[in-house]
């Protein structure tokens, strides 16, 4: 008997011809390799990926700019950030601009450059913006323990640390499948998609971030979807275990405890950030500087909290490449080197529309 010859992943993708499927790749940098390996060029027109909140600059609210930016000019504190929060506009102004006033903001790589520059400037109140999901998380709260350690007092942190889980509980339905980040399950591991397969009715598969791994999970979850059923497939088994970091998890677990948290486009989410427990209580900057709550009113013109629920592409926004531009960003989904827009932008992102 001739044996049938299995299909290549491109062969399943090119050759569906059922339903329409929705896709969402949550992982803002799937949406840029995605685009940059000209993978949407490929796709059936029944086959629409969309994007989703896994770009953390994006997903951070307007109010914690406006904290920052409070922090820098009020508070005279110095802001240590990752470079792409820096243009993210806030209310009434970014910390470029709030910098540009005399602020004191400082580019950093890591949480640890944000101590060892407390340590070596001990007059000024140092401020790390912890902004980030479980991938990021755990180096944050190294950076707390070590400043205790130290027995530093003028470290803190302004946190807007997420995680997944509920996020994707709030966004059943927007897809008929998501495609997991590979280095968020790296950390948390594969039992936490597994019950929401199970007990939730989402699926998705996880992958990483070459062609192949992408186009593979793809053709899994096309293959997957046509059966039927939930399910969630580990496509980065090489990275990805059933159990993740333990100790990644436990160091968040030590300094961390689960908070209700505000997300750009999806509001607030229980349980789906995180904040430090009592013991590290000294480390929060919203207490060590008693900061008021603060409530961000975002550009009415930006669609960003649409574009990160799947409701409309970025091309769909009346100001986009218009009057929101990498150069001069309305929205942080233009800022960020994750963010949808950007890569709308940069890489001409009218395909499958």
């Amino acid at each position: 008997m001739q044996e049938t010859k299995k299909k290549s992943a491109r062969e399943i993708i090119e050759s569906y011809d059922g339903p329409k499927l929705r896709i969402m790749e949550v992982c803002g940098t799937h949406t840029h390799e995605i685009f940059r390996l000209g993978i949407r060029k490929i796709l059936p027109k029944q086959i629409e990926l969309i994007s989703g909140p896994g770009c953390p600059v994006c997903v951070t609210p307007v109010g914690f700019i406006d904290e920052a930016v409070m922090l820098a000019l009020e508070h005279h504190a110095t802001v240590c950030t990752f470079g792409d929060l820096i243009r993210v506009p806030g209310t009434a102004k970014s910390l470029a601009v709030a910098r540009s006033e005399g602020a004191r903001v400082q580019i950093v790589y890591s949480p640890i450059d944000a101590v060892e520059y407390a340590r070596k400037n001990p007059k000024e109140q140092v401020v790390f913006l912890s902004v980030g999901f479980e991938t990021t998380t755990p180096a944050s709260c190294l950076a707390v323990k070590r400043a205790k350690e130290a027995g530093l007092t003028n470290f803190s942190i302004l946190t807007a640390n997420k995680t997944m889980p509920n996020a994707y509980r709030t966004l059943k339905g927007s897809a008929d499948a998501f495609l997991y980040p590979g280095h968020v399950n790296a950390i948390t591991g594969t039992q936490l998609c597994e019950e929401l397969a199970r007990d939730h009715g989402i699926s998705g598969a996880v992958t990483g971030f070459t062609a192949s791994e992408i186009m593979t999970a793809l053709a899994v979850v096309i293959t997957k979807l046509q059966e039927g059923r939930d399910f969630f497939v580990n496509c980065y088994p090489r990275v990805v275990t059933k159990q993740g970091s333990k100790s990644a998890q436990t160091i968040m677990e030590e300094l961390m405890e689960p908070c209700a948290s505000e997300w750009r486009g999806l509001g607030i989410i229980p349980n789906s950030g995180v904040r430090l427990r009592e013991a590290y209580i000294e480390y929060d900057a919203r207490e060590h500087f008693h900061l008021p709550a603060v409530q961000g009113k975002p550009n009415p013109a930006c669609r960003c909290g649409e574009v990160l629920q799947g409701k409309c592409k970025p091309s769909d926004c009346k100001v986009f490449g218009k009057g929101c531009t990498p150069l001069h960003p309305i929205g942080a989904c233009m800022v960020s080197s994750e963010g949808a827009c950007s890569a709308y932008y940069q890489y001409g992102g009218m395909e499958n529309e």
